[in-house]
């Protein structure tokens, strides 16, 4: 069965650090989450996760790296361990190449090139290194920043999914779609 890699050493270039996302990030994600009260729509979530949820989470995120599931990043600067925001890689279907990306970075380190960074550092990884055909994006259409972000890191546009994601009370969300695949790669990103 095909699985995500393991990390030995955080994947790094010359802004941001990558790494399994552990227990100690919990503080700030539960943080990141107060200080943007919008963040947990952007990630189409019910709610803010609770801080017993993501413990869960970090308990099971090794099985599901290991069964080709999840994979869950933590974005880091240089120098730091700190949590500065996460990927999560999910919707993993190995076998045929395939794999959706989510993205968030603190309200305090946005519009710095973090997110950029970390979406062409992790896409080329998964892509180049690991075997990984297409990475999608799905982002909402309002959201300026992340779509600047995907196309800076290379992430190609392909349309504008209408209704794509169900919102619970708030009906149905359009979704921009993006995807990086290997042939991407050959080209200089567009930062």
């Amino acid at each position: 069965m095909p699985s995500f890699p393991t990390l030995p050493t955080p994947l790094a270039n010359d802004t941001v650090e990558l790494r399994l996302a552990t227990e100690r990030d919990i503080p700030e994600i539960l943080i990141a989450h107060q200080d943007d009260p919008e963040l947990y729509r952007r990630l189409r979530l019910e709610r803010p996760p609770s801080g017993a949820e993501l413990g869960t989470r970090t308990e099971l995120a090794s099985t599901e790296r290991a069964g080709g599931l999840r994979l869950w990043l933590t974005i880091v600067i240089p120098d730091s361990d700190e949590c500065k925001g996460q990927i999560d890689v999910h919707d993993a279907d190995l076998p045929f190449g395939r794999a959706d990306l989510d993205i968030w970075v603190v309200p305090q380190h946005r519009g710095r090139g973090l997110g950029t960074a970390a979406l062409e550092l992790a896409g080329r990884w998964l892509v180049g290194t690991h075997g990984i055909e297409r990475l999608q994006l799905f982002i909402d259409p309002d959201n300026a920043p992340m779509l600047a972000a995907a196309a800076a890191a290379g992430f190609h546009r392909e349309g504008l999914l209408r209704g794509y994601f169900s919102a619970g009370r708030r009906g149905r969300l359009d979704a921009e779609a993006w995807s990086l695949v290997r042939r991407d790669l050959a080209q200089t990103p567009r930062a």
